[in-house]
């Protein structure tokens, strides 16, 4: 009876606490998202026993973005900072764990340093500067013999040493004519000018390496550093993040690297892999016979194989990521994942050599699999049949295992929530790969039991309200099932009627999922009082190679299909949307169907349109990376000019009704920002309401903490002005 009571007692006070806790949550604003740490990719130390990673705080005053190395038990407990007196990025470990290297700025330009580390307090006792050179450093890593550190610099693919490289930079600083001259394309790339240099992977002793390791015979004592890829081509390529696109051999005597040697490399995907031997000697393609792109190697750890990322289909950004293995020794690839109809994202190998583990999307998700490298017991070994199955659902990435194979370490993030760091067992049976059933709770296998192991971020979010994105399914283009998703505002009363920010994603070849976003957060979005609606439009990844294609050739047919069609779903079936205040919001690829939009329907208040294609012939003309127009509409304008005028929304301009926010910055090299003023200068001869937000200082993306302030700002007002009552 006394048991009873107290039970009753406690249940007044459980409601009355769960509802002050509701209460005392606010909204969440640009500031909360500044203030969030930016956490990376996961790095599992040697003995198994800590993970280190960086974590970028942003300051809003200082409009700075400012990594530090922080560390954690693998086995879950206190995230501390370790590096916090200068900045420090992409922690890296020697093999002995008793150091790791890092990539700072602290003495003027991007340097490798060391940091001596006490494994038993997992303390860091020490930094010291390694590189010091004149075209700076990067994207280092510790050789498995730990003798050698690698690094990626941008030199002058003339210069054989450091002294060259050192005198031309400061006469290209210091001459008063900064005028460029080119004599073949992709002079620029994304967001700068090449200015005739090369990303090369150069080469330096660790500290305390052995003599042997050669370099002062080879190089003299005017440098310590050695150009492991010389020649007038970017190796590694180009690349906006995620793996590595190189990797050292187990014994450290050799690396895997891309890079892309066609001769007009603006109309070219065949990135290659090259070996070449750490102490000197050519390089040699080993994927000569794909004229695809190749990429991201990791060698086994037993060193008989390399695994690696693969494209079928040459001049198409988009095709399937498959993953392949190369047998050093006998020259063979195989495909591992021929019947798995994903993109392979990141991934890593177990320390036996007998599995990998690889991200991939899936509808909303990013799962974790695990493939067995042998073929399926009485299988035929060249039908590649190798066993996959699910290990782990959420959106997930950065993997990476502990050294005794137990643990798989990875990133996590969802719609309410920046990365993590989480952890889990391999061991379990997971779900058949091609399962659709993945979401919490509705798995119908078993899916591996994971823990977050980093919680940097939980005191903020405690404080928010956020809310959760929810998934509809409905009828689009060609009779196929196009997922869709919402989010509702905070202080959600279904009874009120909600204006609607409809947002487009870019790509064409991305999508739309349970994930977080600094640049376009839907949380952000509906905070400030709208239903937020995404599609995933033909053309969106996660759903199979062929819903991916159907875009190509069709920019303005099945995507803009697809869109309307979900939109009329939405309003029919969640009464609260206001169909009468609706706003459509999009940038690249989006804002190209922002700008489609404008001439084909007249149902939005309001429109924004950020980096969007306007003149798709203007747009080619203008862009660096030509492949991708040039798939995308099935040749040059020269060649095909019926189907880049089809799809192009200038012409469609004499339709113009809707309010108009054009943004765009000048170093966007990938939708050059003449097609940002083309449509806005068409849209005041049209006397259309408009407005158009320039950054001089940004590219293809607004990154600046301030900037990204304003363009909030911005974004939010103009929307505010057509939709709100």
């Amino acid at each position: 009876m006394r048991r009873a009571f107290v039970v009753f007692t406690l249940l007044p006070c459980l409601l009355i606490c769960s509802l002050a806790s509701a209460q005392s949550k606010h909204p969440f604003t640009f500031e909360d998202m500044m203030a969030l740490k930016r956490v990376n990719e996961p790095v599992p130390s040697p003995d198994g026993k800590w993970v280190v990673f960086s974590a970028v705080d942003v300051s809003l005053d200082a409009n700075t973005k400012t990594p530090h190395v922080w560390i954690v038990p693998i086995a879950g407990g206190e995230s501390r900072e370790i590096i916090s007196d200068q900045d420090a990025d992409r922690p890296r470990w020697a093999p002995d764990g008793k150091r790791f290297a890092f990539v700072s700025s602290k003495e003027g330009g991007s340097q490798i340093w060391i940091a001596d580390f006490d494994a038993a307090s997992g303390t860091v006792s020490g930094k010291h500067k390694l590189t010091s050179i004149a075209t700076e450093a990067d994207g280092e890593l510790w050789s498995p013999d730990g003798k050698n550190i690698l690094f990626v610099s941008n030199v002058y693919p003339e210069c054989a040493d450091e002294a060259c490289n050192a005198k031309k930079l400061k006469e290209a600083e210091e001459s008063k004519v900064k005028a460029l001259i080119f004599d073949r394309l992709l002079f620029r790339h994304w967001n700068a000018y090449r200015a005739g240099k090369r990303t090369h992977i150069l080469v330096v002793p660790a500290p305390n390496a052995p003599a042997a390791n050669g370099f002062d015979r080879i190089q003299g004592a005017t440098s310590p550093y050695r150009d492991l890829t010389p020649g007038d081509y970017d190796s590694p390529v180009f690349s906006l993040g995620g793996q590595d696109l190189y990797a050292f051999s187990p014994d450290g005597q050799e690396i895997c690297y891309t890079s892309n040697h066609d001769r007009v490399e603006a109309t070219s995907t065949n990135n290659d892999l090259w070996i070449v031997p750490v102490n000197g000697g050519p390089a040699k393609n080993i994927t000569a016979g794909n004229p695809a792109s190749d990429s991201n190697p990791l060698y086994s750890p037993d060193g008989k194989y390399i695994a690696y990322r693969a494209q079928a289909r040459p001049g198409y950004e988009s095709d399937r990521f498959r993953l392949m293995r190369y047998d050093r020794k006998t020259q063979e690839k195989m495909d591992l994942t021929e019947n798995f109809d994903r993109w392979v994202g990141s991934f890593i190998w177990a320390p036996d050599s007998r599995m990998i583990y690889f991200s991939a999307e899936h509808k909303s998700h990013s799962l974790i699999y695990a493939v067995d490298t042998r073929p399926t017991t009485g299988s035929n070994i060249h039908r590649n049949d190798f066993s996959k199955r699910v290990l782990v659902a959420g959106y997930n990435d950065d993997l990476a295992v502990t050294p005794d194979g137990k643990s798989l370490v990875f990133s996590r993030m969802s719609i309410s929530a920046p990365n993590e760091i989480y952890a889990s067992d391999v061991a379990g049976s997971g779900c058949p790969a091609k399962t659709g059933d993945v979401d919490p709770g509705k798995e119908n296998c078993s899916l591996n039991q994971d823990r977050a192991i980093t919680r940097v971020n939980n005191l903020l979010l405690s404080k928010i309200d956020m809310q959760k994105i929810e998934s509809f399914w409905f009828t689009g283009a060609e009779n196929a099932e196009v997922e869709g998703f919402l989010v509702k505002p905070p202080n959600f009363d279904p009874s009120k009627k909600y204006p609607v920010e409809f947002l487009i994603h870019g790509g064409p070849q991305g999508a739309w999922g349970n994930d977080w976003s600094y640049r376009w957060n839907a949380e952000l979005f509906a905070a400030n009082g709208y239903v937020v609606i995404m599609i995933n439009f033909h053309g969106s990844t996660g759903y199979g190679q062929k819903f991916i294609d159907a875009i190509n050739g069709d920019w303005g047919g099945a995507p803009f299909e697809d869109l309307m069609k979900g939109l009329d779903y939405a309003e029919q079936h969640y009464p609260f949307i206001d169909k009468d205040r609706e706003c459509a919001l999009g940038a690249s690829y989006g804002g190209y169907m922002a700008n489609w939009i404008l001439g084909h329907t007249n149902r939005f208040k309001c429109i924004v349109a950020h980096d969007g294609m306007f003149n798709t012939e203007s747009a080619w003309g203008t862009t660096e990376e030509l492949w991708f127009n040039e798939w995308e509409f099935k040749g040059t304008p020269y060649t095909n000019r019926e189907l880049y005028r089809k799809w192009s929304p200038h012409l469609s301009a004499t339709s113009f009704k809707t309010p108009t926010l054009v943004v765009h910055g000048q170093l966007d090299y990938r939708l050059d920002v003449s097609e940002g003023f083309q449509l806005f200068t068409t849209l005041q001869r049209l006397n259309m309401p408009s407005k158009m937000l320039y950054f001089p200082d940004e590219g293809h993306w607004v990154l600046k903490p301030q900037n990204s302030r304003l363009w909030y700002q911005t974004v939010n007002a103009w929307v505010d002005q057509w939709t709100k009552k």
